[in-house]
């Protein structure tokens, strides 16, 4: 777990596992659906199946990494303010 809000990253951690099965249902799903087609259109549809899972995976990563950011500014804050205290005292 990335985050620092236990609560914050469970959630996030369940939410991206319920993404991933969205990916693999959709991915198996549309294959078989399509399947009896061709295995060029099976191929296609299980492409087309899977984004809305991946654009929620992506959408989840990306409050990750923003999460992270933001704790790394606040420590960087901290130590620039305690630096400054230094210098002016």
């Amino acid at each position: 777990m990335r985050l620092h809000s236990k609560t914050l990253g469970f959630v996030i951690n369940f939410l991206l596992g319920v993404a991933w099965a969205f990916v693999l249902i959709g991915a198996f799903s549309s294959f078989l659906s399509f399947y009896h087609m061709g295995i060029f259109f099976a191929i296609v549809s299980t492409l087309l199946g899977t984004l809305p899972g991946l654009i929620a995976i992506l959408i989840l990563e990306h409050m990750i990494t923003a999460k992270e950011h933001l704790y790394e500014l606040k420590k960087q804050t901290k130590i620039l303010e305690a630096l400054q205290q230094k210098v002016l005292s």
